[in-house]
């Protein structure tokens, strides 16, 4: 089963998101085999482009020089990077399975893993930009890759965990809140660590 969602999540999504989700409506993955094979592999990725793009070309943010961090530095951020991914994919994941029970969803926690691998594949693809990190590119590539992301979400879900097409968008706003909240509190940790000294010092 888990090759099979592997199959979907890898080219199908793009092509035919609906036979993708309608095949994957069939399946009940176990939510250990969809971690390892599938979500690791999502999470790493980004920090991985991140981390070289960073080394080789710096940071570009607007018109300042590139911004350049020592190594150490640097695989720090990144895997602090890879960690705030896994949590914000299993928090998203846990947080969907809670809510299943008020809108008469799928309630296995191995369907939401999966639910959560197809909305973030698209960040995932898009985080190559990362490979050449100028903010106003990357912001540029990104956006698109959050639209398409909420548009698998919304029309993925009803199908995928099996409840009415009014409920599925009700749980899918609600997951979309989620998200909000989680990045601001994420914005929000990351400034005050930085302001307690916790970070690269971005001083000339």
């Amino acid at each position: 089963m888990e090759k099979s969602f592997s199959c979907l999540s890898a080219a199908c999504l793009l092509v035919r998101p609906g036979n993708a989700f309608e095949t994957l409506a069939k399946l009940d993955p176990s939510p250990f085999g969809i971690f390892i094979k599938t979500a690791l592999w999502l999470g790493i990725l980004p920090p991985i482009f991140a981390y070289f793009g960073t080394m080789n070309y710096g940071w570009r943010l607007g018109t300042t020089s590139p911004i350049y961090l020592p190594e150490n530095i640097l695989l720090i951020i990144s895997l602090s990077y890879f960690v705030a991914l896994l949590f914000g994919f299993i928090s998203a994941a846990v947080v969907s399975k809670w809510m299943a029970s008020t809108y008469g969803a799928r309630q296995s926690l191995g369907i939401h893993f999966a639910m959560i691998c197809i909305v973030g594949a698209p960040l995932t693809a898009a985080s190559l930009i990362h490979l050449y990190p100028d903010i106003f590119i990357n912001i540029l590539v990104l956006i698109p890759a959050v639209m398409w992301s909420m548009y698998l979400l919304y029309r993925g879900l009803p199908i995928v965990l099996h409840t009415t097409p009014e409920r599925g968008m009700l749980m899918a706003s609600a997951l979309i809140g989620y998200f909000l909240v989680a990045f601001v509190s994420l914005l929000g940790i990351t400034v005050s660590v930085w302001i307690y000294g916790i970070g690269p010092s971005l001083g000339i």
